[in-house]
């Protein structure tokens, strides 16, 4: 069997999500949600991926093509044989209104249809339990298999042969044939009726939601994709949105860059609700505002972590599964992430951001109030009182700390916006405190972050990465995005063309070339070239940044997305995936080149 890719199509329903390879097959799926116990796990299975897999094998099967039902993250997926039987299997999560409330059960749906033919097929499914330490055991009835995950377990209702399941014999597929594998309670109703009536009903869910995206005139279809992936990365129940839907794909080959991403990080999260409500997807942020406040509730004094558990769990500690071999056999398979304990200044600005546009934007059903205002300013005391301390900055390095120049930018933003607000619910004194607090960040980020001629080993004038050192860093180019400088500032204009001359690899962008924990950087960092795409935009440089998109473009997988990283050499993905950064700056950059729709009109 060849080895795992990138070439994954996820599906989901906002409680649970899957990702189905080239051939059809359900590879990574967790329960009872994405940061929970992946039973399906053969995508980090190593090479033999023969368990924790769930697929359909036809017999003399020589080819393969998918594609999404339009607007949907419903897969098709169509197998053909050497003799020319075919089949469709048509893969979904269940999501839609019913009650007054949204549907969305911790069950993945699969309709097997015969398309040509004679055809065969063989149901392979192999639930594990325990981060694939063991099989999943099973029990079953006369139209049903339960599989033991844990300490819930899972039913399969299917209209299939059940004993053809269990004993893993091939059976003749002649009509659609429907698998619903959910919770462990009887199917009640028509399943072949209810599960159309429920592809159909989800279908039309997302569908309507499409519809009322803001987007741009060109690159329609790949900004839709994204925003759909985005909202599946959002953990409706609580409104937590993860950096990815996997963990342990490293960034680079044998790097042991491995990390579990399927927590709420702060700082992703902001990037994710910006474009998305560039988009108009309001129902998104609202969400996540309603986490981010549960959050700022619970901190002690205003001090909020790097990131959180979907559920909002402030400890996340860091294991590895020892049973799993690793994507591509490139171990460790880490569980939980250390990077909880880290103190990373930059999120105080990240935690202000989103919020205050609640108190300015009318749409919201639940505008932002007075309470949440000193709520925030708890917030924005920690930044104020931070901004000039060692953290382990936004790239989250493990062994050393300094003042990092992204994180002083962040808390200097928390404290500009949190003055913009107090001054709109007229309180002129707090207003006062928080812009002059802001200036002072200012001054303090002019004074120690510029590195002249004589001060950097590039030999030209800079911010550096810190203020105690003058590598570069990608993130500086957000001093523009965060309103710290103008585009035309002539430091920016500076710094734009250190990193540029410096970080840059071809079509493509590091984060840092500086050794880290792990030695150099060997894959270039995927929304550090898109920052790289709106600095030559706000440069006047459009058809460089259009071509540099496309480019962009080109390395996404069949269904349309990006992983974290990239090599800049052969274009390989890598790191999780889908990656919320990477799919932000497909977001972000597609609104700034397009065309106007006026040219349409």
């Amino acid at each position: 069997m060849a080895e795992p890719n990138l070439e994954l199509w996820p599906i989901g329903n906002c409680q649970v999500s899957g990702l189905i390879d080239e051939t059809g097959a359900l590879v990574w799926g967790c329960v009872p949600r994405v940061d929970g116990d992946p039973i399906f796990c053969s995508l980090l299975d190593g090479k033999e991926r023969s368990e924790g897999i769930w697929r359909f094998e036809l017999e003399g099967q020589c080819s393969a093509r998918q594609e999404y039902i339009r607007n949907t993250p419903h897969l098709v997926t169509t197998l053909e044989s050497k003799n020319g039987d075919a089949i469709e299997i048509l893969d979904f999560c269940p999501r839609y209104e019913r009650s007054g409330r949204m549907y969305r059960p911790v069950a993945w749906v699969r309709i097997v249809r015969p398309v040509r033919g004679n055809p065969r097929v063989r149901v392979v499914l192999k639930p594990m339990r325990d981060y694939g330490a063991r099989p999943a055991e099973t029990t079953n009835g006369t139209n049903h298999i339960r599989y033991l995950v844990g300490d819930q377990a899972l039913r399969l209702s299917t209209d299939a042969p059940v004993g053809y399941i269990l004993e893993g014999r091939s059976f003749r597929i002649e009509e659609d044939t429907h698998f619903f594998l959910g919770p462990d309670e009887p199917f009640g109703g028509n399943l072949r009726e209810d599960v159309r009536a429920m592809e159909q009903r989800s279908r039309k869910y997302w569908q309507r939601w499409t519809r009322m995206l803001a987007i741009p005139l060109e690159w329609q279809q790949e900004v839709i994709r994204c925003a759909i992936t985005l909202k599946l990365c959002q953990h409706e129940e609580t409104g937590a949105i993860v950096a990815a839907l996997t963990t342990s794909i490293p960034e680079a080959p044998h790097s042991e860059r491995n990390w579990d991403y399927r927590y709420c990080w702060i700082r992703d999260s902001y990037y994710t609700v910006q474009a998305l409500n560039r988009l108009g997807a309001l129902d998104v942020m609202e969400k996540y505002l309603r986490y981010l406040r549960n959050i700022v509730d619970s901190s002690r004094g205003g001090q909020i972590q790097p990131l959180y558990s979907v559920m909002g769990e402030s400890e996340l500690d860091e294991g590895t599964a020892q049973a799993l071999e690793g994507y591509r056999s490139m171990g460790p398979v880490r569980r939980g992430n250390a990077a909880y304990t880290q103190i990373q200044h930059d999120c105080y600005g990240q935690i202000v951001l989103p919020i205050a546009q609640g108190f300015f934007d009318h749409r919201l059903l639940r505008p932002a109030t007075e309470h949440d205002f000193e709520n925030l300013e708890q917030v924005g005391k920690m930044a104020w009182a931070m901004h000039d301390q060692p953290d382990a900055g936004l790239w989250e390095f493990r062994t050393r700390t300094e003042v990092h120049t992204y994180s002083a930018v962040m808390c200097w933003a928390a404290c500009d916006r949190l003055a913009n607000v107090a001054a709109h619910l007229g309180k002129a004194d707090r207003a006062k405190v928080w812009r002059e607090r802001a200036e002072s960040i200012r001054a303090a980020i002019e004074e120690r972050a510029w590195k002249d001629n004589g001060k950097s080993q590039f030999g030209a004038s800079h911010y550096g990465a810190s203020f105690e050192s003058d590598y570069l860093d990608a993130s500086l180019l957000q001093m523009v995005e965060l309103r710290f400088l103008s585009p035309d500032n002539e430091r920016f204009q500076q710094t734009f063309a250190a990193i540029e001359q410096h970080l840059r690899r071809g079509d493509h962008m590091l984060r840092y070339d500086a050794e880290d924990d792990f030695g150099a950087p060997e894959t270039a960092f995927n929304v550090c070239t898109f920052w790289l795409i709106e600095a030559l935009h706000l440069a006047g440089r459009d058809e460089e940044a259009r071509t540099l998109f496309c480019t962009m473009l080109s390395h996404t997988t069949k269904s349309g997305l990006l992983s974290e990283d990239l090599d800049y050499e052969t274009g390989e993905l890598w790191g999780n995936f889908p990656q919320t950064y990477s799919l932000v700056g497909v977001i972000n950059c597609a609104g700034l080149l397009s065309k106007p729709w006026s040219e349409v009109r």
